[in-house]
């Protein structure tokens, strides 16, 4: 699952994109103002900021320059200020896209998409591993010919492993990607969860294994000869 990070002082704004964000199936995590967004940053597994300019304590400005210098991420700006100097100034400091508010919220999802493909990180819809299909709008996996509906947490356990193979995460990194950062459990719950997966999931008829890396954490690797 992407995680979006929105950046805003206005709490409509972000209920807003929050709604529509999520029903596309990213993962929306929020600051107030722009310094909340440096610390969100450095905690969390960020991977596209949508960030507005006029914010407290540090401005847009100065949040896209720092992103753009320590992260490897698409920025969009969402804002209120549409002088072509100021869309000159944001483009200038490395924002990759400049929306200005009033937006139609599905023209900020079809750009989203787009700077996901420019940076190779779409959110796929439909994920293929081994030998099934997991479609991540229905929530329902393909296997053997048959529909399968998992219970929910495992579903997007699964789905998240499955859209990174071979990639290593750790218990913390999965609680937080499928449980959320509020998540108020232990690590242990990822482990009883990936124990009913692997009793679901045959790595010989179902082509993927979910590997326990001793001390660090699972990860999904295909197993097609």
């Amino acid at each position: 699952m992407i995680n979006v990070l929105v950046a805003d002082d206005d709490p409509h704004i972000r209920e807003l994109l929050r709604f529509y964000l999520q029903k596309e199936g990213y993962h929306i995590i929020e600051a107030e103002n722009g310094q909340k967004a440096l610390e969100l940053l450095q905690t969390e597994r960020i991977q596209l900021a949508l960030i507005d300019i006029m914010m407290p304590h540090v401005d847009g400005y100065v949040l896209c320059q720092e992103i753009r210098t320590m992260y490897d991420i698409p920025v969009m700006m969402i804002t209120a200020k549409g002088e072509i100097t100021d869309k000159e100034k944001a483009y200038f400091l490395g924002t990759d896209d400049y929306i200005v508010k009033p937006f139609e919220p599905k023209e900020v999802l079809f750009r989203i998409k787009a700077l996901l493909r420019r940076f190779n990180m779409i959110n796929e819809e439909i994920l293929q591993i081994g030998f099934i299909v997991i479609n991540r709008k229905s929530y329902e996996v393909e296997a053997e010919g048959k529909t399968m509906i998992l219970p929910l947490k495992e579903f997007e356990l699964l789905a998240q492993l499955a859209n990174y193979p071979g990639r290593l995460f750790t218990r913390e990194q999965l609680i937080d990607l499928v449980w959320g950062h509020d998540f108020t459990g232990n690590d242990r719950t990822v482990d009883v969860h990936i124990k009913r997966l692997r009793q679901r999931f045959d790595e010989k008829i179902h082509g993927f294994v979910i590997q326990t890396v001793r001390g660090m954490g699972y990860k999904l690797e295909e197993v097609i000869a």
